[in-house]
């Protein structure tokens, strides 16, 4: 490890805890042949725009795995009072963004697999070019159904004129794959959300969350599909 501050541009950030309620080492279980955390970090590392990859754990079992595997990426150490799981994401970036000195960053989850570097490289570029109207972005998914809420009342259709649902006005899902953001508003904010954020739309498939395990048999399905056809 080193405290030495990376070069300006963007820092990419990746929290792991070792703990997970629903996979158990979901972090850096074996998913067609390596590690869950392997697939992010080399899309990160394959990104021009990435100055520093930077991976904030409390894990010795991911510590030592990314040390043998990517030996140029930085280990910081979670403190104790960040393990717990009530800990809100601001707090852990808030102590990374304290850590590392940069003028961008850039948050991603090791269980986002199948995000692609172009599309990683797409997001700072949309970011850039909307920047400083827009002080931050985060991903979304397009979503275009017919919505309720809890007391059966439509969200964003009227069920009298019964659209179809490729015309109805779209909403979005924060998918939780990226997040943008300089250290001025982060700062400032203490949130990763700016002010103005951009909505930034990703492929469905790329967004798929390692959360349960049927996840895992989906991501590894697709995975090994992708490499077949690549052969």
């Amino acid at each position: 490890m080193t405290n030495q501050s990376p070069p300006t541009g963007f820092v990419a950030l990746v929290p792991m805890r070792h703990h997970s309620e629903r996979v158990p080492g979901k972090n850096f279980r074996i998913l067609a042949g390596k590690p869950l955390y392997s697939y992010v970090l080399e899309t990160l590392l394959a990104c021009p725009e990435i100055a520093e990859v930077v991976v904030d754990t409390d894990s010795p079992v991911i510590m030592e795995g990314v040390t043998g595997r990517f030996p140029s990426i930085r280990l910081l150490k979670r403190p104790q009072h960040l393990r717990a799981d009530s800990v809100p994401m601001n707090e852990v970036l808030a102590h990374d963004v304290e850590q590392i000195r940069s003028d961008f960053y850039l948050q991603t989850h090791s269980t986002n697999p199948l995000l692609r570097p172009s599309t990683v490289s797409r997001a700072i570029r949309a970011f850039l070019d909307g920047y400083p109207r827009n002080d931050s972005l985060f991903s979304v998914t397009r979503i275009q159904t017919r919505l309720w809420d809890t007391d059966a009342r439509p969200i964003n259709h009227d069920p009298m004129l019964l659209l179809r649902t490729q015309e109805l006005p779209p909403v979005y899902e924060e998918n939780s794959c990226l997040y943008i953001f300089e250290r001025g508003t982060f700062l400032a904010r203490r949130n990763r959300l700016g002010k103005n954020p951009f909505l930034f739309e990703m492929d469905r498939q790329e967004t798929l969350d390692i959360d349960e395990e049927l996840d895992f048999e989906i991501a590894e399905f697709l995975i090994q599909k992708e490499t077949r056809v690549g052969r």
